[in-house]
């Protein structure tokens, strides 16, 4: 019977995996009711296929000129802001959607691919729906350069989708702040809905669609296009005489992606700490939970997840992160970018506070932040991005995972047990470390900020070393 019922369970894999994304991205969305010290917590995988490197370094302010423009990637041009916040960036060269932030006032950008059943985008120019070749690539970034909470982030994305039309087949970005996150649900073309996750609950978000039945006249927790039930019923995908609530992921995600996701289903079980003998064929809730109340360590287990049915993390994982945001304290000192270079389940996840006035030169290829910024570099990166650098922390943190999956089974609980003891010192250090730094604040913002820079560089140049140690030593042993 056991056997059984594991053969239906691989069986559900594959067929969902076609239509789903054997590699895709993953978050977790944790309201700050939900979470152990009220905080906001955001975990995320960025996952893509080929070879790719992720750069990471500090975006400082920056200030533009009366009638200075920001160009968009297919042609169409959006007023510059006067001063644009400070922000942590993460970039992948050479794709649109991967890229993550936080800026200075703890407003956290990150998105899953989401297919949609929308028309194709030449479709969409001729009929309007796109417009001056729409916008993808900057919409996050422009969220982080202008928005100092998650609401006013998802007003700036509604208006330029509006404006534009989204270029790419669909997306659920996660905006999120220390008092609350959103789900940005959007469709290629005008259509998006955004909805509030609750402070008490959490949301586990694959690559499929999975914002339900929509309230609109709650307009404290939702915010949509404002033809979004119209167009869908003017499409046949919505019936309004059915007696029914509208209900976003049955009307617009692709046909094929609506299955209850493996992915969506094995998270939820890992927060809630329900176990099931295989996926349901009913859809799976929007948000659920938590067994107990989440810590930034226990999102970090989620997103390091390789048991049961279903990996979370895997070799095609560019980065894990987790963003602590919490309103207590200064942006500066309450919100804290863990991130672990690589695939989590190998890597160590140490932290990048907002209030940090740079990040070490191994983090990212020496590059001038204007010309990083641009799309030339983005999308056309110069000869020698990917080659392997040993001083960049990218390879080696990469060079350890490639180390670890020549013999997974033999090697991960090592690499883990050295892993769990620097995480363990690293929490150990926050709370002593937060109250020095809120200490300085109050007289002397600058020596706080260079306190917190010089704390992340050490606990990041230290998990560097032990990177290049574990993957220099025989791993056997």
């Amino acid at each position: 019977m056991l056997r059984r019922e594991s053969l239906r369970v691989v069986l559900f894999l594959l067929v969902v995996s076609q239509v789903g994304w054997a590699w895709g991205c993953y978050a977790v969305i944790v309201g700050r009711k939900a979470s152990a010290d009220g905080s906001v917590l955001v975990g995320h995988l960025e996952q893509n296929g080929g070879r790719r490197i992720l750069n990471f370094r500090l975006v400082p302010r920056q200030q533009f000129p009366e009638g200075a423009v920001v160009r968009l990637r297919r042609g169409g041009e959006v007023p510059q802001v006067a001063q644009t916040w400070a922000m942590l960036w993460s970039q992948t060269p050479g794709m649109e959607f991967s890229d993550a932030y936080m800026n200075e006032w703890g407003v956290a950008v990150v998105s899953d691919g989401c297919p949609t059943r929308e028309d194709d985008y030449q479709t969409l120019v001729r009929r309007g729906e796109i417009r001056d070749g729409g916008i993808g690539w900057l919409l996050r970034r422009l969220v982080a350069q202008r928005a100092r909470s998650a609401r006013e982030g998802v007003e700036v994305a509604a208006g330029l989708l509006e404006r534009f039309g989204y270029a790419d087949f669909g997306r659920t970005y996660v905006i999120a702040d220390p008092r609350e996150a959103w789900l940005l649900a959007v469709v290629r073309g005008r259509h998006y809905v955004a909805c509030r996750v609750a402070d008490d609950a959490v949301v586990l978000l694959p690559n499929v669609h999975i914002v339900g039945e929509v309230n609109l006249g709650d307009r404290a927790n939702w915010i949509a296009s404002p033809r979004l039930i119209d167009y869908a019923a003017g499409r046949g995908w919505f019936d309004p005489q059915a007696g029914k609530p509208f209900h976003f992921a049955r009307a617009y995600a692709a046909a094929d992606a609506q299955p209850p996701d493996p992915r969506q289903w094995w998270g939820q079980q890992l927060v809630t700490g329900r176990r099931e003998a295989r996926p349901p064929a009913e859809p799976l809730p929007f948000s659920v939970r938590p067994e107990r109340k989440m810590t930034v360590a226990g999102v970090m287990a989620v997103l390091r997840s390789t048991d049961g049915v279903e990996s979370l993390s895997t070799p095609r994982t560019q980065e894990g992160a987790v963003f602590q945001l919490r309103a207590e304290l200064p942006p500066a000192i309450g919100c804290v970018y863990w991130r672990a270079v690589a695939e989590p389940a190998t890597s160590v996840f140490t932290p990048w506070y907002a209030g940090i006035t740079q990040t070490p030169t191994s983090y990212c290829r020496p590059v001038d932040v204007r010309v990083q910024l641009g799309p030339e570099y983005q999308f056309r990166p110069p000869p020698g991005t990917f080659d392997l650098d040993p001083q960049l922390a990218w390879w080696t943190f990469k060079s350890l995972q490639d180390a670890v999956h020549e013999d997974y089974p033999g090697r991960i609980k090592r690499v883990q047990a050295v892993w769990a003891r620097m995480e363990t010192r690293l929490f150990a250090d926050q709370k002593a470390m937060e109250a020095k730094a809120l200490s300085l604040w109050k007289t002397d913002a600058d020596a706080a900020r260079a306190l917190m820079t010089r704390h992340c560089a050490d606990r990041a140049a230290d998990a560097c070393r032990q990177a290049e140690n574990l993957a220099a030593k025989p791993l056997d042993r």
